[in-house]
């Protein structure tokens, strides 16, 4: 901005007035350019952490210690669609993975040995053991069991094997299991499903060991990758 001098003192109130109001002006612009910019600031700012489509850790990963993971409820029969799948035969057993996907719109969590009873074609009931390690999916127990927490569409595994060979002096195995009754943990709830084993082009067998104990049996739930597949 120019300064005049003015040596009229007449004409220095209306100059001043002049002046004055320039200079009120370029401040009102000033602090109008400065309140965009701390406006737009404040925006970006809020953008960024309430966003309705920012990702939070919670909507990509949900471990069981999380924060967002502590209020999910167990899984339950109702909320669970259960299958068999990548069955064959290996190293002496013949068997399957039991599949429990959540087909619901909640995220749960699962976790421990899944309640399993065979039933042969006749209807006789075997409840399957809880194998403490299995040569089908090279599984060893450790303890604590894992605790899997499945959003809407997620899976869990379980190891569902048997001993496909008769044992001691026998030279066949009983019936096998044409059917599974199947439960996830801690839920009396069931879902019966077939015990057919493509892979291995056989139901699952209920062969016995040299004491005449069932062989079949079943391992605690965990996550796809750490099964052989």
């Amino acid at each position: 901005m120019r300064f005049r001098i003015v040596r009229d003192p007449q004409a220095r109130p209306t100059v001043y007035r002049e002046l004055t109001k320039a200079a009120i002006r370029d401040r009102a612009i000033t602090f109008g350019a400065l309140a965009v910019v701390a406006c737009g600031l404040v925006i970006t700012a809020c953008g960024s952490q309430n966003s309705p489509g920012a990702a939070s850790p919670a909507d990509t990963t949900m471990s069981p210690t999380s924060p967002s993971a502590a209020g999910v409820g167990a899984c339950v029969t109702a909320q669970l669609k259960i299958s068999l799948t990548s069955t064959g035969a290996l190293a002496g057993q013949a068997g399957g993975y039991l599949k429990f996907t959540n087909d619901s719109g909640t995220p749960c969590r699962i976790s421990g040995w899944p309640a399993v009873i065979g039933l042969t074609a006749k209807g006789q009931a075997t409840r399957l053991r809880r194998m403490q390690s299995s040569m089908f999916g090279a599984w060893h127990y450790s303890a604590p069991p894992p605790v899997v927490t499945l959003r809407p569409g997620d899976s869990a595994y379980a190891i569902v094997a048997a001993d496909d060979k008769p044992a001691g002096g026998s030279t066949r195995c009983p019936a096998p299991y044409a059917r599974l009754q199947v439960s996830p943990p801690g839920d009396s709830r069931n879902v019966i499903i077939s015990a057919w084993l493509p892979g291995a082009v056989s139901y699952l067998p209920s062969c016995t060991s040299a004491n005449g104990s069932p062989t079949a049996g079943t391992s605690t739930i965990t996550t796809f990758s750490s099964l052989p597949h």
